[in-house]
């Protein structure tokens, strides 16, 4: 007998990708500093079409953007698993939900660290043409 949990299945890979998207629209939906993540990605993305940027680049700023948006969505779900598990205030819940939001620090910080390697230099000679 066969183990009909182990046949792919067309229609359950596509549910699976309505589940994820799903759970991205809850993190856009629901999650303020989603909001904040979103309008950084979107200046940057302005500025990269706007300076022209190379596309090594590119792949760097479009790296760093996913990075911090599923950063932001480990660290949602993390959250709400906690909530669940211990909806009680504890100290090691806390320390939990701590780790996961240092984690969204982690990549916020790294793709601004990449934003700037890529963006001052453009900007420093843009200013200095214009003066």
């Amino acid at each position: 007998m066969k183990n009909e949990g182990n046949k792919w299945d067309w229609n359950r890979r596509l549910k699976s990708f309505a589940y994820a998207f799903q759970g991205l629209f809850y993190m856009l939906k629901t999650q303020h500093n989603a909001w904040i993540h979103g309008l950084a990605a979107a200046t940057v993305l302005f500025f990269s079409f706007y300076f022209r940027i190379s596309q090594a680049e590119w792949m760097f700023v479009i790296i760093a953007i996913g990075f911090v948006f599923a950063a932001e969505s480990v660290n949602t779900a993390l959250e709400k698993l906690t909530d669940i598990v211990s909806p009680e205030k504890q100290v090691k819940a806390g320390h939990i939900k701590d780790l996961a939001a240092g984690t969204v620090l982690i990549a916020a910080i790294t793709a601004l660290i990449i934003g700037l390697i890529i963006f001052i230099p453009r900007i420093c000679a843009s200013l200095c043409t214009t003066f």
